[in-house]
């Protein structure tokens, strides 16, 4: 049951180097971001899945050094798009048209209106919405985690100029939001382990209006 599994999980502080998430699991964490929902299904973010020690270390620098990043066994970063444009809105009608078969004027219609929604605005707008698309996925990932009995610490305390810089990212017209390092909780050492999860309680987190 999910809420069992997210009330499984916590922000993990400290991993067991020694253990490795298996790769079908990851593949499944990742799977997870890409089928997330996002506005107008244009998936404005990408996954890059780092599991190379050398490059971990040098993000783990780059993420005030925060151990998760080289004592699990894979980060994955989610980067925003740095702007829309209309050659990533055509490449989504494209692979649209592809994957069913056909087109159609209301589609194109469609598609036109996106892109005289966001072409024309400032980049910073374009890719804070963009960034928020990749929140959705990110969310997804950490509850498919805690589906796969993976622990995982979501974390925005990182430089993300110096990991778009270490990730070659600027080339691609992306911007690091925030990370995931996956791994498997260590049995000593984590001042989290063990203790209640403390959330608001219903009737101060929820209004209802019948």
């Amino acid at each position: 049951m999910l809420l069992e599994k997210l009330n499984w999980r916590y922000a993990t502080k400290k991993m067991d180097a020694s253990k490795t998430v298996a790769a079908d699991k990851v593949d499944r964490i990742v799977e997870a971001a890409r089928l997330a929902p996002t506005s107008s299904g244009l998936q404005p973010f990408q996954v890059i899945v780092v599991t190379n020690p050398e490059v971990r270390a040098k993000l783990r620098a780059a993420a005030y050094d925060q151990a998760q990043l080289t004592d699990g066994s894979a980060v994955l970063v989610f980067a925003a798009w740095d702007n829309y444009t209309a050659e990533r809105i055509d490449q989504m009608l494209a692979l649209t048209v592809a994957e069913r078969g056909a087109s159609s004027d209301t589609l194109s219609a469609y598609y036109e209106r996106l892109k005289a929604t966001y072409v024309p605005r400032d980049a910073q707008t374009n890719f804070e919405h963009a960034a928020r698309q990749a929140y959705i996925g990110f969310g997804m990932s950490i509850a498919q985690a805690a589906f796969e009995g993976v622990d995982a610490t979501p974390m925005e305390g990182f430089d993300p100029a110096q990991f778009d810089e270490i990730l070659g990212l600027s080339g691609q017209g992306l911007r690091s939001v925030c990370i995931l390092p996956l791994g498997y909780r260590a049995e000593e050492g984590d001042w989290l382990l063990g203790l209640k999860k403390i959330r608001r309680p219903t009737e101060n987190f929820v209004t209802e209006l019948a």
